[in-house]
């Protein structure tokens, strides 16, 4: 053989026996030894008993070989688990001839190792979707015209051209006019940006817009999106392996079983006294209990729809204390909202609602689905446009009934009026964006957006604070004002905003540092502190698929209150593994004291501590179990109320704006249009709002009383029912007195106005705390 060939060879072996050693031999174990004890009690019974010996040696033997190979590599990474305690009473049983009881202790070694192998099944952090992200290749533009070329031959300073819908190939600088991108691979942030010429952009991120030019300012090594991948990778090598629940029991009760056997021997002077020791000792509780209830667990988390990749992340996570959150697609929806729209005076927010989604019907962004949707939801009927045009980055213009329509940004340079002047400050204090609509040339109104908190995120995080996390992290590449808005409603203990991919994982190291650290995240920006973290979980049905494979657990659902459930599974099922192992090793502790005064045989021993792993068996079950208190139970009745209901506040949220616009229009001339303002809202509210408030009093909250504890846990909500309608009340007197004397009196102006401002925050904290605590209850 030619040295050419040797290290060929030498690497096929290598790869030969890598596969023959990753194949799993626990459900072939457990086949041989069920079928040995099985054949053996067949042979007994026919009076065969030397094949029946026979047999359950054999039946010993098969397990004696594994489990020496698990005791070998548990020794080597320094610590002697459970399988040592079973090797020796399986040899000791051989030794002495008990191969009844040896069989038995075979049987029970590879039931635990099988169910322990189904329970910890880890998925690969391989990052795939990272490496499929990134792109290979670049269009370089030079004297002769544009190359596509490696991305590795790109260099410092050359000029490329990335087309629309096109990756950024490596860090550079805008050399066009604008660039318009979606940088949520990196922030996670939904929201498209402008970059003007000038300003530099990080690889990764994605063209928006039209075909733009860009200088590059690094190599592809040295790029903001390489970087991503390297800190996954060193993130998901720095995580320590999962220490076995079942070993960190053994490193007591081993000794203790080795010194019993030993003091058995030495005072007896029996061999069969020491087996018998070791034959009860054999931690069965550790070997079948612990791993059936975190089986359990991990098999009720998958029916709320928490895939858990192994036992270790289950143990772990009910271990955890601390919880980091990214913010866009975990604590708010990840997609931008209509947080109001406002009309120019005389104009009416539905019509500019109805115009601007007219327009918006054949734009591919963003906000414009947000801006569709939202009409639909309240049921304006939109017209079809013409001659629709759109400038990527900047807005959508057409023709619509007849008008010149625009939606989209206003240039800076354009004199806003004093209401426009009004929605700027408002959209910064509400950190919105906003979509200007122009109609034949004139601003006629704005639609504000924003990502709004889930409805189920408050309860969420307070049954996490519940489950035993002590401390709730946020962390987003967003801007520090609206990151600290979102944490101030959900009462988060810090927040840490303006994050890079790098800055998310230095956080999370810190963290670790001090307790058990989960990480929840959505986005491939996300993936590096998903692998770093102790505990990794992923928005799975909306979120990238880096982010599901560096993650532990993936969320299947769009629900992140999903995320309580597995903590309260994961408590619940490791404190039930705890519980029965705990039990177990007493019950043999006892039988271990029978065993060493000679009152216990081995073969008996065995069968006793049969009886002991069915008991502990049937406790650890337990898990299997709903957990009534994590999640009020509701009847089919109670969840289609609140899917009604929840349809009917987006219904009325046109009724919220009408009850702000008319007092709006009282401060700015509280003349007969401000009057007839005031009159349509009330119109609103007397057939459409209390109708709705009425129907939840009496229909919804009934409803709920019972999952809830009562009716008491509904009182506040009635309470603030009773004082909407003490307001309409109030208004409708304000329009007697204003019909008897004639319009509105100047000492009616300010309690009218307060009256229907203080309605409408009465009306969006109700909304708010009806989604909050009732409407996130139903999936």
């Amino acid at each position: 053989m030619d040295d050419s060939t040797s290290p060929t060879l030498t690497g096929r072996l290598r790869r030969l026996t890598g596969a023959v050693l990753s194949l799993r031999w626990e459900p072939v174990l457990l086949a041989v030894t069920a079928g040995a004890l099985t054949a053996g009690g067949i042979a007994r019974l026919v009076g065969a008993d030397g094949l029946a010996d026979l047999l359950w040696a054999l039946g010993t033997v098969s397990a004696v070989i594994p489990a020496v190979g698990w005791v070998v590599a548990a020794l080597r990474h320094g610590r002697a688990g459970v399988d040592l305690i079973a090797v020796l009473a399986l040899g000791g049983t051989l030794a002495v001839g008990e191969y009844l009881a040896g069989a038995l202790i075979a049987l029970m070694l590879a039931t635990g190792r099988t169910l322990e192998a189904a329970a910890q099944r880890r998925a690969s952090h391989d990052l795939r979707a990272l490496l499929e992200h990134a792109p290979r290749s670049a269009r370089r533009r030079t004297d002769a015209g544009v190359d596509t070329v490696a991305l590795a031959e790109v260099g410092v300073g050359d000029l490329l051209v990335v087309g629309p819908g096109e990756v950024v190939p490596v860090d550079g600088r805008v050399e066009s006019d604008a660039a318009v991108l979606d940088e949520s691979v990196l922030t996670g942030e939904p929201l498209q940006v402008e970059r003007p010429r000038g300003e530099t952009v990080r690889s990764g991120v994605v063209n928006a817009g039209g075909a733009f030019e860009l200088r590059a300012t690094a190599t592809e090594q040295d790029s903001t999106y390489a970087g991503i991948v390297r800190l996954a990778r060193q993130a998901g090598a720095e995580s320590a392996p999962v220490v076995r629940l079942a070993d960190r029991y053994a490193a007591w009760f081993l000794p203790l079983s080795l010194v019993v056997a030993a003091l058995a021997w030495l005072i007896s002077g029996s061999a069969v006294r020491a087996v018998a020791v070791l034959v009860v000792a054999t931690p069965c509780p550790l070997l079948l209990a612990a791993p059936v209830a975190i089986v359990s667990g991990l098999s009720r988390a998958s029916r709320l729809g928490v895939v858990i990749r192994d036992g270790g992340a289950l143990e772990n996570l009910g271990r955890a204390r601390t919880l980091l959150l990214d913010k866009t697609g975990t604590l708010t929806g990840g997609r931008p909202r209509v947080l109001d729209v406002t009309a120019a005076p005389g104009g009416k927010p539905a019509e500019v609602l109805r115009l601007a989604a007219s327009l918006d019907q054949y734009s591919p962004h963003v906000l414009a689905h947000a801006i569709v949707d939202t009409a639909r939801e309240r049921k304006l009927e939109l017209s079809v446009p013409a001659d629709v045009g759109e400038e990527p980055g900047r807005g959508a213009s057409g023709t619509v009934e007849g008008h010149r329509v625009y939606i989209g940004r206003l240039d800076a340079s354009d004199l806003k009026p004093a209401w426009a002047r009004a929605v700027d400050n408002r959209a910064l204090l509400d950190g919105a964006a906003v979509a200007w609509l122009t109609v034949d040339g004139q601003p006629a109104g704005a639609v504000l957006l924003r990502d709004p908190v889930r409805p189920d995120a408050p309860r969420t995080l307070r049954h996490l604070r519940a489950a035993g996390i002590e401390r709730l992290l946020m962390l987003t590449g967003d801007r520090a004002e609206p990151a600290q808005e979102v944490a101030t409603v959900l009462g988060l203990d810090d927040v840490r905003a303006g994050l890079s991919p790098a800055g998310k994982v230095a956080v999370v190291r810190a963290e670790r540092e001090r307790a058990v650290t989960v990480m929840v995240g959505d986005g491939v920006n996300d993936a590096p502190a998903l692998a770093a973290a102790d505990i990794g979980v992923a928005m799975g049905a909306r979120g990238s698929t880096a982010s599901s494979e560096a993650a532990d657990i993936v969320l299947t659902s769009d629900r992140v209150d999903r995320l309580a459930d597995a903590v309260s599974i994961a408590v619940r099922a490791r404190r039930i593994a705890v519980q029965s192992a705990l039990g177990g090793m007493l019950m043999s502790l006892a039988a271990m004291g029978v065993a060493a005064f000679g009152l216990l045989p081995p073969a008996a021993g065995a069968l006793l501590q049969e009886g002991i792993d069915v008991a502990v068996i049937l406790n650890a079950l337990r898990a299997l179990r709903v957990d009534r208190s994590a999640r009020p139970a509701l009847t089919p009745t109670a969840e289609a109320l609140i899917h009604r209901f929840a349809a009917e506040h987006d219904d009325l949220q046109d009724v919220l704006e009408a009850v702000r616009d008319a007092a709006d229009q009282l401060s700015e001339d509280p003349g007969p249009k401000a009057l007839a303002a005031v009159e349509e809202t009330h119109r609103l509210l007397t057939e459409r709002l209390l109708p709705h408030e009425y129907a939840e009093e009496h229909q919804l909250y009934p409803a709920l009383a019972p999952a809830l504890g009562g009716p008491e846990a509904t009182a506040t909500m009635s309470r603030a029912h009773a004082e909407i309608e003490r307001l309409s009340r109030r208004i409708a007197t304000h329009l007697r007195l204003a019909h008897a004397d004639g319009g509105l009196t100047p000492g009616q102006l300010d309690d009218l106005r307060s009256s229907l401002y203080g309605l409408n925050t009465v009306l969006r904290l109700h909304f708010t705390q009806e989604e909050e605590n009732y409407f996130s209850l139903a999936p």
